[in-house]
């Protein structure tokens, strides 16, 4: 249940940092950990972290009309000055999601996962990154500027998910809400890249980079048959062998490589930064767009995803006793479709690539690719000038997102849905995130907060 202890160990420095600190540490110690089981559920840190929420920021919640949405997800609405205009017809979401993945062994974290702890440098806990923090810092840039007599030249909404880490359903809900109501947002801002540090090889300086699309997400369950029996006396490519057959040939005959427009741009502003050889073929790519895209598909894992579909065989199930035959195998496969493929498309691939009818494939869950947002044009211009004045050392650059945000379920009403969470990441920090000892920079997270005053102040 939650750790009600005081939230000191963040303190309560003055600036914007320290109270946004102190209020993500409350925050955090809420066990509000998603789950597909409803039972796994507890609806009562979820409740308590709403509570907490209304009582930390009070100009924000007496100030803006707020309703719940699907149970236990929030959306603000804070009136602009141009309502009623073409500019005031046209409002801003920002979007966060307040429920976490599991914290998985608890004993592993250097400081407990739900603890809220600050050292003084970081606040460690789960959500600090996904997705907490970047909640908070909308906040706090809302309540500061209330504070300041500041309103809006647009409508702005915030869209504040429960379940952004299992099903996004209360995004979903969110979306046909306004759609309802025939509001067609200017420009959705979600969480996605970030301003990372040692994003692309080469390249030092840190990359600000803003997902403009994100992958199709596609789960097939691979099938086997057999009539199963006495493990003493096994058949030729039983139920478990032919699964693993078709494992090993998915593995070995991987998805075609191609170079979306978004990567090539990225290349592209990448180039005045990279090394002397790199810097020669980004400023030529429309020459050497073949070899190119060999070499990105062999950089590095992150590199490869963004050149094609990938696939990952996650779980694996065969017999229940060590001397029993399966009588029936079964693998899941996480595919993550490359902008341009579909799921259709991928399935039928798949089966190409098996070569064997026996192994029956079955789509249990399956997105398409989001639209490709403009990385050009007003929308995009607004983040660009909002990121550089609170990031002026990043190369800004668009991104094709590998992983899923609540963000896509609002691409049926928006033409221009980003994905960027304004915090300064290095590879450690990517890689706590869904693992052990996710924790975030006290500076970076006030940062985060002048971020969204700025782009707030720029609408």
């Amino acid at each position: 249940m939650h750790n009600t202890a005081p939230a000191a160990s963040a303190g309560r420095a003055a600036g914007p940092a320290g109270r946004a600190a102190a209020s993500l540490a409350e925050l955090v110690r809420f066990r509000t950990v998603s789950s597909r089981v409803a039972a796994e559920v507890e609806t009562a840190e979820f409740e308590g972290f709403l509570a907490a929420l209304s009582r930390l920021y009070p100009a924000v919640h007496s100030a803006l009309e707020v309703e719940r949405v699907n149970g236990q997800a929030l959306l603000f609405r804070w009136p602009g000055t141009a309502a009623g205009t073409a500019a005031g017809d046209r409002p801003v979401v920002l979007m966060a999601h307040y429920d976490v993945v599991p914290a998985g062994d608890e004993q592993a974290w250097t400081h407990p996962p739900f603890a809220g702890q600050s050292d003084g440098t970081h606040l460690w806990g789960r959500g600090t990154l996904d997705d907490k923090g970047q909640l908070v810092a909308i906040l706090e840039a809302a309540e500061a500027l209330l504070g300041a007599g500041f309103t809006p030249a647009r409508d702005v909404y915030f869209s504040f998910g429960n379940n952004e880490e299992t099903a996004g359903g209360s995004a979903a809900a969110a979306a046909a809400l306004l759609t309802e109501r025939g509001v067609r947002p200017w420009l959705v801002l979600d969480e996605g890249g970030a301003v990372a540090g040692g994003a692309f090889p080469g390249v030092s300086r840190p990359a600000a980079v803003v997902g403009v699309a994100e992958k199709g997400i596609l789960d097939v369950e691979l099938l086997t048959r057999d009539p199963g029996g006495h493990a003493s006396t096994p058949p030729r490519m039983g139920a478990t062998a032919r699964l693993a057959r078709a494992i090993t040939r998915i593995e070995g005959s991987p998805f075609p490589q191609r170079l979306p427009d978004v990567t090539a741009e990225m290349l592209r502003r990448f180039g005045p930064y990279a090394p002397a050889p790199l810097r020669i073929a980004f400023a030529n790519l429309a020459l050497l767009k073949a070899p190119m895209t060999w070499l990105f598909g062999r950089l590095g894992n992150e590199t490869n995803a963004m050149t094609r579909t990938t696939v990952a065989v996650t779980t694996l199930e065969g017999s229940a006793g060590a001397n029993v035959l399966a009588a029936t195998a079964k693998a899941n496969a996480n595919i993550r479709i490359a902008v341009g493929d579909t799921v259709a498309g991928t399935v039928e691939r798949l089966r190409k690539i098996i070569r064997d009818p026996r192994v029956e494939l079955r789509v249990v869950e399956g997105n398409e690719p989001t639209p490709v947002s403009a990385f050009a044009g007003p929308q995009w211009q607004l983040l660009e000038d909002s990121i550089a004045a609170t990031f002026p050392e990043a190369i800004i650059t668009p991104y094709i997102m590998m992983g899923g945000t609540d963000s896509r379920r609002f691409t049926g009403i928006c033409d221009s849905v980003y994905r960027f969470a304004p915090f300064a990441m290095d590879t450690a920090d990517r890689g706590s995130i869904h693992a052990v000892d996710e924790k975030i920079s006290l500076e970076t997270l006030g940062r985060g907060v002048r971020f969204y005053e700025t782009l707030l102040r720029k609408l």
